[in-house]
């Protein structure tokens, strides 16, 4: 891993068991001795996607809810415009809500109430008709957290525990706010500490989990193993709802599923895959399904630039491509 010095976090790749890469570089800026280890944990930001759409198909599964919904079905107050929004178009961003940055009033870092949170939501114009595009939402996944809340009566971050975290033995991975609990990394930006997104209200569902590079390897393994939901359920995670392009040479996007970006890299394997940015911290889980391998890569310095990291990473999986 010739990048291996510019890592300021975790990295790890797997195929199988077999750890291929497993580093650890840099400090968790919790102290002047502490430094980064495989065991330590970060905000994952969005890859945090993943779990609210694999809780969401689990209450698919149960008969609980359908990806088909209305959004309005299970939350009040919404705009009329929001009248031909469902659970689907916000799973695969087909919504057309706005991302962070259509929502200027709303300070990320401060807990908001949740009828404050959805007003300021509904109050943005939608930028497309449901359904017609891809337009990537962060509020969308806040949403769906709500309506796992509402579908369920149960919290969160208490029902990803109790369906996904403790069944996988994912005994680091957590929810929300990290009060005293050690072996954190502190967010930075160029080194110095800097505000951490509200994880209690405004990141819900969207960027709100910390794990650890070992635990985001064994959902990996949990998904690949069948674990967790249905194959109808996983199918339709890792299926392309809708197109997203984008290619930056060896990795080529072709559409976004429930939760993951699906694509190819290196020639043509299948790559699922999300990344993450949260104020402080930059993250990427993947998944090559037909070669048995997964990719982590954490960090707690949102200035890092993760890509030539990943793209080493993916060219010690398979150096017989040629790829540079």
């Amino acid at each position: 891993m010739t990048e291996a010095g510019t890592l300021r976090g975790a990295a790890l790749l797997q195929r199988g068991a077999e750890d291929l890469v497993a580093a650890a570089r840099g400090m968790t800026g919790t102290g002047p001795a502490a430094r980064c280890s495989l065991g330590t944990g970060f905000q994952i930001a969005s890859v945090t996607k993943q779990f609210t759409a694999a809780a969401v198909l689990l209450l698919a599964d149960r008969g609980v809810l359908s990806v088909h919904d209305p959004v309005g079905r299970w939350l009040d107050g919404c705009p009329a415009a929001w009248g031909p929004v469902t659970v689907h178009h916000l799973l695969s961003h087909s919504a057309g809500l706005v991302h962070w940055p259509g929502l200027p009033g709303l300070d990320v870092t401060r807990p908001v109430a949740t009828s404050e949170k959805l007003r300021v939501f509904a109050a943005a114009a939608l930028l497309s008709p449901p359904g017609e595009r891809y337009s990537y939402s962060s509020p969308g996944y806040v949403l769906l957290a709500h309506i796992l809340e509402r579908a369920t009566g149960v919290p969160y971050g208490a029902f990803l525990a109790r369906e996904i975290f403790e069944p996988l033995g994912m005994a680091a991975t957590f929810n929300g706010s990290p009060g005293g609990r050690p072996g954190l990394a502190a967010g930075r930006h160029g080194g110095a500490a800097v505000p951490s997104f509200d994880l209690d209200t405004v990141g819900l569902g969207t960027g709100s989990i910390w794990s650890t590079a070992g635990d985001l390897a064994r959902w990996g393994r949990a998904l690949a193993g069948g674990e967790i939901f249905s194959q109808a359920a996983r199918r339709a995670m890792f299926t392309v709802h809708v197109p997203v392009e984008d290619d930056d040479g060896l990795v080529r996007t072709e559409g976004y599923g429930y939760g993951w970006f699906i694509g190819s890299a290196a020639g043509g394997h299948r790559i699922f895959y999300h990344p993450g940015d949260n104020p402080g911290y930059r993250s990427i889980n993947a998944w090559f399904p037909d070669d048995g391998l997964r990719l982590v890569v954490l960090s707690n310095e949102d200035a890092a630039d993760l890509d030539p990291i990943v793209h080493d990473l993916i060219r010690t999986a398979f150096p017989s491509t040629g790829v540079r």
